[in-house]
């Protein structure tokens, strides 16, 4: 693989990871409940599943998942579910509107590893990210000539992307953090973030 078609696999998926999905708003829903931390936890869990996934689908394992309806409907209806169900979290936190103070220590602790839960699942189970890298990665990859190694390499490109633009998120929270600590704009950030989650599991939903 020529550094010239890497650097162009690299232009190609920065503008698909600014694309606003189902890992922003994860993201984002964490860093208004959790802050910089709770941000960061999800980030990291989004980061094990595009690893997962992209190491499946670099090495042939991916397309067997596609392939096999039974298993590809399954995942997708269970994206379309936990996409949801974080969806209404975020509508009934704006609709009650008790918010602790952002970035509490204490109780950002606690609640850790359910926000690399939540990061992890939502990029799991949406079977789009799988398609994605076996639509993506053929592209630029050539038979006899490209290895597995090199596959790895732009699927952990991909990756790396992902948490680049993530962190690029949580840098902009962190900076209106006073703004953002405010009640009535917190509520309406929590509902438009639900509702847009909401909408990606129903546009999953729809999808054939």
């Amino acid at each position: 693989m020529t550094w010239g078609v890497y650097w162009s696999f690299v232009l190609l998926v920065g503008l698909l990871a600014i694309v606003p999905g189902p890992d922003s708003m994860v993201v984002l829903k964490n860093a208004l409940a959790g802050g910089a931390r709770g941000g960061l936890h999800a980030t990291g869990g989004i980061a094990c599943a595009n690893v997962l996934q992209g190491t499946a689908a670099a090495l042939g394992l991916g397309a067997l998942i596609t392939r096999s309806q039974p298993v590809f409907q399954t995942v997708r209806w269970l994206g379309v579910a936990y996409l949801c169900y974080l969806g209404f979290q975020a509508l009934r936190g704006a609709w009650k509107g008790k918010y602790d103070r952002l970035d509490d220590p204490r109780r950002a602790g606690t609640k850790a590893f359910r926000r690399w839960r939540e990061g992890f699942l939502s990029n799991l189970t949406n079977p789009k990210v799988l398609v994605m890298y076996l639509s993506l990665l053929p592209q630029f990859l050539h038979p006899g000539v490209t290895t597995a190694g090199d596959a790895l390499l732009l699927a952990y490109t991909v990756a790396a992307l992902g948490v680049l633009w993530q962190l690029t998120l949580l840098f902009l929270v962190h900076r209106v953090r006073n703004w953002i600590s405010r009640r009535p704009v917190r509520r309406g950030l929590d509902g438009t973030t639900g509702a847009v989650l909401i909408g990606f599991g129903a546009a999953m939903a729809l999808e054939s």
